[in-house]
């Protein structure tokens, strides 16, 4: 959405502590509000008291992460019951109160070996399964899968908007959310504008994903072996929007972003530039696709079933439900799955 254009700010105006009259980068009001002392993803309700994603939805994206888990594990040497298999890595980033690593480890078969990492900033939940290790960054060096559920989308990011003359100047905030311009942008930033999403038109709006590339790119690197996968709402540097994705949600609505510490800031992920700023080869796939390989599909168990076992019909049923609504056109199936292998080949 624009907004006027104001002259940058003022001397000594960054030195002032963050309140309702000072201005700041969206990167950082987005920091402070989301992570800083009483921030949104630090609140005891944690993400689920506001927002409902694949991982809440059904138990059966997580027996499909469980599942690619198995693939990979297989992929390197480690077979489910293979004598002398040694352990795989299943790392969760952004893990909120754990409800995806759980999941996985219960869908898991016997025989399989997997030391789980859970990868958040908030305190670690006091129920959580003691086989979860519960750290701030992902683990150097493990072997396995490392398993980003929207996570990309909360790593905060500045906004800059083109000028009346077309110039993309920084976005700049206030706690209640009113905005202006700022300086230009210059130095990576304008860099990584220029390659990914150029502003050509005064108005358009962007959000400036080169720290979201540098996240990425150091969780691929800190597995030596297995494959990482990202999965958020994404844009292509074909199809970018022209005012950004910026938005706030709280309590299961959508909202104004603003970044005083009530309602979860995210945007949309330019997953390309993600893709290519880590060491292999990217593959791209919906979610549709990627829960299709994995076995989960929509579709409707036979009618014959209902006759011969009717309690298992009504199972099926409701899986068929769940999995219609992890895979649906407009809502969880658009999710944008980004798998990379480390090193580069298949499982």
């Amino acid at each position: 959405m624009p907004v006027a254009d104001e002259a940058a700010k003022t001397a000594g105006e960054s030195d002032v502590t963050w309140s309702d009259r000072s201005w700041r980068g969206w990167r950082a009001a987005t920091e402070d509000a989301l992570y800083g002392p009483g921030g949104f993803y630090l609140r005891p309700e944690g993400p689920a008291g506001h927002f409902r994603t694949s991982v809440h939805a059904s138990p059966l994206y997580a027996a499909a992460v469980a599942r690619l888990l198995e693939r990979v594990a297989a992929g390197l040497g480690r077979a489910a019951g293979a004598d002398g298999a040694d352990e795989v890595a299943f790392v969760d980033m952004g893990a909120g109160r754990g409800e995806l690593v759980t999941g996985v480890l219960a869908a898991l078969p016997p025989g399989l070996r997997v030391r789980a990492y859970a990868v958040e900033r908030a305190p670690r939940p006091p129920d959580l399964d003691p086989r979860v290790e519960w750290v701030a960054r992902p683990p150097a060096g493990v072997r396995g899968l490392l398993f980003a559920n929207e996570w990309l989308d909360n790593v905060p990011v500045d906004v800059a908007q083109a000028d009346d003359d077309g110039t993309p100047r920084y976005v700049e905030v206030r706690r209640d959310g009113s905005e202006r311009l700022g300086a230009p942008v210059t130095g990576a930033d304008a860099a990584w504008l220029d390659r990914w999403w150029p502003l050509r038109e005064p108005g358009e709006r962007a959000e400036i994903g080169r720290p979201r590339d540098e996240a990425w790119a150091a969780a691929v690197r800190s597995l030596s072996a297995g494959l990482a996968v990202a999965v958020d709402y994404a844009h292509t540097a074909d199809a970018r929007p022209p005012f950004g994705t910026l938005t706030g949600f709280r309590e299961g609505r959508e909202v104004p972003p603003v970044p005083d510490g009530t309602c979860d800031l995210t945007s949309h992920v330019a997953l390309d530039a993600c893709g290519a700023a880590a060491a292999g080869p990217a593959e791209p796939l919906s979610q549709r696709e990627a829960l299709r390989r994995l076995g989960v599909s929509g579709e409707r168990p036979a009618l014959a079933l209902a006759s011969s076992d009717p309690a298992g019909y009504v199972r099926a049923l409701a899986a068929a439900g769940q999995a219609a609504e992890l895979t649906a056109r407009g809502g969880l199936g658009d999710f944008t799955w980004l798998l990379q292998r480390r090193p580069a080949g298949g499982y």
